[in-house]
């Protein structure tokens, strides 16, 4: 646009000079050359348009939305026409009770109240994209703060809406995954009749009240501690189990040697005995006239 101004300025220039003064002719028909070529060069940059990569571009003119979109790369459009770059890229709305780790500074967590009336703190994010077919209805029915106007306010009343079927200890336990489940449908299908495609929702972190969580955490102490206890009763009867199968193999053991030994047995077990004992280098056998040997060391 400010070349366009100065090439009018050039026309205008070449006018006056060309009336005042006929010695300064050739300057009025130089620049009577250089203004249309600056107004032609300045209409056709601001018919230019470059759309990036991942980006959808709209056209507004005097207000009123074009249907079509522009893909990445370079349009020519109307110069008084205004092109409005939406981002079609996946994008991400965390609200987190952290400072600066939402899009909005300080604690943007969400606060909800659950059905035995506690409050519990929620931190969120919502991951999702623009139809780019869609992005003009989108432009024109919502506007570009589409994130502030739409998809905020949206998911924390469904979040809120869908705390109040729970218990705060169910969504600090058994119940977190379905309660992540049946906000992600709810947020889905309201946002999908903005034009907006979720692609996640994520629960991030869930806070209790303290006396809650000391409960909570009490009640899993003691439910490791018990099973705990039953490995323990499993493990000791594994043991007795092991040692009684072990004295009935001992007794069993004993019966049958008892049932097969006789004299006859015990006298030539008796004899290899002596005889072990009189091969001994650390031993020497004296027999008396008795059966049974008397044994001096050396």
């Amino acid at each position: 646009m400010p070349f366009f101004v100065l090439g009018g300025v050039l026309l205008v220039a070449a006018v006056v000079i060309r009336a005042s003064d006929a010695r300064l002719a050739p300057l009025a028909r130089v620049f009577n050359i250089l203004g249309p070529l600056m107004m032609l060069g300045a209409a056709i940059v601001s018919a230019t348009v470059a759309v990036d990569a991942g980006v959808i571009g709209v056209v507004k003119l005097f207000g009123k939305v074009s249907p079509d979109v522009l893909a990445p790369g370079l349009h020519f459009v109307n110069p008084l026409a205004t092109v409005v770059h939406v981002d079609g890229k996946t994008r991400n709305y965390t609200m987190s009770a952290l400072h600066d780790e939402g899009l909005k500074q300080g604690d943007d967590a969400i606060r909800a109240l659950t059905s035995d009336g506690l409050e519990v703190i929620i931190d969120m994010t919502v991951l999702y994209r623009v139809l780019p077919s869609e992005a003009p209805k989108l432009l024109s029915e919502v506007g570009i703060n589409y994130e502030e106007n739409v998809i905020r306010p949206i998911a924390r009343s469904r979040v809120r809406d869908a705390a109040v079927y729970y218990q705060a200890v169910q969504l600090y336990t058994e119940k977190r995954d379905e309660f992540q489940l049946k906000i992600t449908e709810s947020i889905t299908s309201e946002l999908a009749s903005r034009s907006i495609v979720v692609e996640s929702v994520l629960v991030r972190n869930l806070s209790l009240p303290a006396s809650v969580k000391t409960t909570i955490e009490g009640k899993i102490q003691a439910e490791q501690e018990s099973q705990k206890m039953v490995f323990v009763l499993q493990k000791e009867q594994q043991e007795a189990e092991r040692k009684r199968v072990e004295a009935q193999g001992i007794a069993d053991y004993q019966r049958i040697v008892s049932a097969s030994l006789n004299d006859n047995q015990l006298r030539y077990e008796q004899i290899k005995a002596y005889k072990e004992l009189a091969t001994s280098a650390n031993a020497k056998v004296i027999v008396l006239n008795g059966d049974t040997p008397i044994i001096l060391g050396q």
